[in-house]
């Protein structure tokens, strides 16, 4: 670590200024002062000349250190935040003004030294400043088949560059289809845990009564049912990573225990009494705007910062056009391997209504609406891509004919998942709308075939 490093903290509280200068000079940090204040801030970065800030929000006088962020944009002082306030509204002021993080009190020590070295990792990266030995070592990153080249995505790539090497939680969102799953492969096989399991949990899919289990394991005889003992996700991923898909969607009493087992790093089977250690790195990944699942009390908010430690946002397919052909010629050769077929390209009229079409089931939608083009085309070019109709009437089709039973048991359950943005069980999910139980609501998506690239 650098010592040269000077960092100035902007705190009001003396005992919390003072833990914080004793941890960061712990760390090898060199902590040039204390400002309790936006103004005092202002004269010691003048004078100081701070490489990093530390920002309390609440400061004194009428200033807050939301403020004191803006200013420190525009001259490119990079600034992290730590604060005991965690409403709506402020999360979005500070999501704003684009911190290298955020801490929440009260904090560990190794979560702000792991917090500090992954914002300087990043600030040397944006800034094209020379790798420590110990980064330049490990590299180029591979990414298997992600495909892209606008700057949308090459920022999300830059960001796995950044964080993959280290084992701090990373928290990937995005909508449905954008690909959150490949990319915690990529993270997962840029690490040094790469020769170890990514153990792969969708959380959406668990029945609320087996979760815990699922997660966590049991012990023979822990209840009813449990003829033998079983080895939880944890475990399994001992040494390895963790991805938790869609992590919304985990009930309350789950997160407690998920929460427990990050800042523990140990686990206890269901039926057991005994704790045993883990090593495992977690990726989350959710469709959610979990900060809003926060602030409506279904989502934990000391659970929300140990997993939001590193954020990447995946953008939308519709925010990646230059991306649309790639990806289009891409699955084009992918299923003429698989089916034996010879098919060169697209027609112009074929590449125009990929180009203009919205996608809003992302890149899942354009793979399949590839693999079904390919599979009916006739010649050695696609020269047409049936691309979904608006949605038609509820009752009747657009023939004027009434609908199958199936057919409106279908629609009716997609306008609750769209009406509830794709939430499946839980307060306001689809299930509670439909007014039956969860495992009924997945079962029937099976049989009808609605999967999440159509929701």
């Amino acid at each position: 670590m650098n010592t040269k490093e000077k960092i100035l903290i902007v705190e009001d509280e003396f005992i919390v200024a003072n833990d914080l200068k004793m941890i960061l000079k712990k760390g090898n940090y060199n902590v040039v002062g204390i400002a309790s204040s936006a103004a005092q801030a202002r004269t010691m970065i003048e004078a100081k000349k701070p490489d990093w800030v530390l920002l309390d929000i609440i400061l004194k006088g009428n200033e807050t250190g939301i403020d004191l962020a803006k200013e420190l944009a525009e001259v490119k002082i990079p600034f992290l935040f730590i604060s005991a306030n965690t409403n709506q509204s402020i999360l979005e002021a500070v999501k704003k003004t684009q911190p290298y993080g955020f801490m929440v009190k009260p904090f560990r020590e190794k979560d702000l030294l792991v917090m500090l070295d992954i914002a300087r990792y990043r600030y040397s990266i944006e800034n094209h400043e020379e790798l420590k030995p110990e980064q330049a070592e490990q590299g180029t990153p591979f990414f298997g088949e992600i495909v892209g080249q606008t700057p949308a995505l090459k920022e999300v790539l830059n960001k796995v560059s950044i964080v993959a090497p280290t084992d701090t939680s990373v928290l990937i969102t995005g909508e449905s289809g954008t690909g959150k799953e490949r990319i915690a492969h990529a993270i997962h096989n840029n690490s040094c845990r790469k020769n170890k399991p990514l153990v792969v949990v969708n959380c959406a899919a668990l029945p609320l009564s087996l979760v815990e289990s699922e997660l966590f394991g049991h012990e023979k005889g822990a209840f009813t049912g449990a003829n033998t003992m079983r080895t939880g996700k944890f475990e399994q991923a001992n040494g390895g990573t963790l991805f938790l898909d869609e992590i919304g969607e985990l009930p309350l009493d789950a997160q407690v225990k998920l929460l427990r087992v990050l800042q523990e790093k140990e686990i206890e089977r269901i039926g057991g009494n005994h704790t045993f250690k883990v090593d495992v790195r977690i990726i989350a990944a959710t469709n959610r705007n979990l900060e809003k699942e926060v602030a409506d009390g279904r989502f934990r908010l000391d659970l929300y910062y140990r997993l939001n430690v590193f954020p990447i946002e995946l953008p939308p397919l519709k925010n990646r056009k230059d991306d649309i052909l790639l990806l289009a010629n891409h699955f084009l050769v992918k299923f003429n391997k698989a089916n034996g077929k010879g098919i060169t390209g697209f027609s112009n009229k074929a590449q125009q209504q990929l180009l203009q079409y919205n996608w809003p089931g992302n890149i899942r939608e354009l793979e399949h609406l590839i693999e079904r083009s390919s599979l009916l085309a006739t010649t050695h070019e696609i020269d047409f891509i049936e691309l979904p109709k608006e949605t038609e009437s509820f009752t009747e089709a657009a023939s004027g004919e009434l609908q199958s039973l199936e057919d409106m048991e279908r629609k009716h359950i997609m306008q609750a998942l769209q009406a509830s943005g794709g939430k499946v069980f839980g307060p306001g999910g689809a299930a509670e709308m439909l007014k039956i139980p969860p495992t009924t609501l997945y079962s029937k998506m099976k049989k009808l075939g609605i999967q999440q690239e159509h929701y």
